[in-house]
């Protein structure tokens, strides 16, 4: 099959500041939330009623760049650099900024779509759909690579999605309990669907299933 817009890759280029100024934005506008205007939260995030009755949909993308507190901001920034500068440097700058910013707005809308069919107006703010996605393609790209899990366990990259999958998937089926579990799950399907369209990887041959 020969190339087309859907897998046609950008022009390899790497800007290793890209990521720390991606990480910087969310630092700004969590701290310009917290101490100068809350109501930036309020519009950025994604709350369900506001999009379906106010027609905010920008907040498809931007709700991925709110956070709910220090722990959930540090936690994802951390693991933004972790996962995402290696996965910058294997791809480019530009297809990740693509992948990551595709993945984070599909996420929040199929998120959306289940929030409404549920019957719930749940607040949806946080990088966490797009993060996963990123580590996601970590695992493809570094499948060897072993990570740390509580930072104790060593854990390869593949077995940790693994972890991680059923982890959200058992939790979305039981309760919210203020984790977005299903928009993690949908981070972690857009992220294969982008492997297969765009890359033409399959992600379980590339972990040697």
């Amino acid at each position: 099959m020969g190339n087309n817009i859907l897998n046609r890759r950008m022009q390899y280029v790497f800007w290793p500041n890209m990521i720390p100024a991606m990480i910087a934005i969310n630092i700004i506008l969590f701290a310009f939330a917290a101490f100068l205007y809350p109501r930036l939260t309020y519009i950025l995030s994604m709350i369900p009623s506001l999009v379906y009755y106010g027609h905010w949909y920008w907040q498809f993308i931007t709700y991925m760049f709110m956070h709910g507190g220090v722990w959930h901001l540090l936690f994802n920034m951390l693991a933004l650099y972790m996962f995402g500068m290696p996965v910058s440097r294997s791809i480019g700058s530009n297809e990740f900024l693509l992948f990551y910013l595709l993945t984070g707005t599909l996420s929040g809308i199929a998120s959306f779509f289940a929030f409404l069919l549920s019957g719930h107006n749940y607040i949806l703010l946080g990088a966490s759909g797009a993060i996963y996605g990123v580590m996601l393609l970590f695992s493809v790209f570094y499948p060897h690579a072993m990570i740390y899990m509580f930072g104790i366990i060593p854990v390869r990259a593949p077995m940790l999605m693994v972890i991680y999958f059923l982890i959200e998937f058992f939790g979305s089926v039981t309760s919210y309990g203020g984790v977005a579990h299903v928009t993690h799950l949908f981070g972690l399907l857009f992220a294969l669907i982008y492997c297969l369209v765009r890359f033409r990887i399959k992600p379980w041959t590339a972990w040697g299933l």
